[in-house]
């Protein structure tokens, strides 16, 4: 009897690990759905299909003219964007992708902060 308790025990105990693990539950989002024109209010996104992009902001003042370019990649569901500074620096920046498809885009930083983009025509 403590033999089978004993192995019950051992088998919930690696089921916890992988479902805390997210190993089974991770999402995958199709990359082709995430190049093109990506709007948050004044934020706009724009996302290349060979992996280069820019943004800019229009609150700021700032055209898509005057945009920030950035390279991204997606990798399941981690979205990662490499801005590249006028004076040579990297800023990278890495979101999880909560939604994607042909018209919403939502994303969450580290800090729990949530995005969400409307696709543009």
């Amino acid at each position: 009897m403590k033999k089978r308790t004993l192995i019950i025990l051992l088998v919930m105990a690696i089921a916890l690990c992988f479902d805390g693990c997210n190993l089974f539950n991770k999402k995958k989002f199709d990359v082709n759905m995430l190049p093109g024109h990506w709007q948050s209010g004044t934020l706009h996104e724009y996302y290349n299909a060979n992996g280069t992009g820019y943004t800019w902001d229009t609150a700021d003042d700032v055209t898509e003219e005057e945009a920030q370019s950035f390279n991204w990649t997606l990798d399941e569901a981690t979205l990662t964007q490499n801005h590249l500074m006028e004076m040579g620096g990297i800023v990278p920046k890495t979101y999880t992708l909560k939604t994607l498809n042909t018209t919403t885009l939502v994303y969450q930083d580290d800090y729990g902060k949530s995005y969400t983009f409307t696709k543009q025509p």
